[in-house]
């Protein structure tokens, strides 16, 4: 009997070296983790009426990156990187990195494109970035932070493995190059890629993570009647670093009431 079966061999490519270094960069944090249900039947209807009305889309994942850059905008604290051993740099900008997927050579392959003061941005706006983006060809050169690269990052994603360990000791102790090749706060979107029940919990090297996980319906509790409502699981991770849990409870309230509120989506 063979005891081993049948299997394939596949490469350890250069793109998954790449994401193991940022993960294991990442993982450098003392990060707390804030699990989230927050109902986001409103917001559905009227994405649901605009696109009927217009008969045009707004991306799901659009609309919560702007609750969360808004809700950032008012807790700057969660917007910030620590510089060499003395400073906290906090940025005005609400510049949002997310992954989008890719399949190239037969690998799937995670791009990751900053979406650019997405607090001064509308909804729609920040839809028709994700939109184009998503359109945007990728190669070797340009898989994992997309096109538009500096100079830098084009070495940085050809070099050497030690070089590139040197490049994020050198990044992990300047606030300006992580926000500059990094953005500040990061959202990601399980629910983009697949039906995804649950919460997810994101290790990555922005200070503030954003994990959009599953959306489920079940009876809720609306004005002392018993409905039944769309909730979203979100998870919010914090480098305790630089936050605690005070700044992080009222950044959460605001979030929650964002979204439930449906921010960002009447008179568009």
């Amino acid at each position: 009997m063979n005891r081993i079966g049948d299997y394939d061999i596949r490469p350890f490519s250069q793109n998954r070296r790449n994401i193991r270094l940022l993960l294991k960069e990442g993982a450098r944090k003392h990060n707390v983790h804030a699990l989230l249900e927050i109902d986001v039947t409103k917001a559905r209807s009227l994405i649901k009426e605009y696109k009927e009305k217009k008969k045009d889309d707004i991306s799901f994942t659009g609309w919560v990156i702007k609750c969360v850059a808004q809700a950032v905008t008012s807790h700057r604290e969660l917007n910030a990187y620590r510089h060499g051993k003395r400073h906290i740099f906090v940025f005005e900008d609400v510049d949002i990195p997310i992954p989008v997927e890719r399949n190239t050579g037969g690998e799937t392959r995670p791009m990751a494109y900053i979406i650019r003061q997405a607090n001064k941005k509308n909804v729609l706006e920040i839809t028709r970035e994700i939109r184009t983006v998503q359109q945007e060809g990728v190669t070797d050169d340009t898989q994992l932070l997309g096109g538009y690269l500096t100079m830098l990052e084009r070495f940085a994603l050809g070099a050497p493995m030690f070089i590139k360990k040197l490049l994020l000791l050198l990044a992990r102790r300047s606030a300006l190059l992580q926000k500059k090749h990094m953005g500040t706060v990061g959202v990601t979107s399980i629910g983009m890629f697949s039906k995804f029940p649950g919460w997810a919990v994101s290790i990555g090297i922005p200070a503030t993570l954003i994990a959009v996980g599953g959306l489920i319906k079940k009876p809720g509790v609306v004005e002392d009647t018993i409905q039944i409502r769309e909730y979203l699981h979100v998870t919010v991770t914090v480098n305790h670093d630089l936050v605690d849990g005070a700044p992080l409870a009222r950044f959460v309230s605001r979030l929650t009431e964002y979204m439930e509120n449906g921010f960002g989506l009447t008179n568009i």
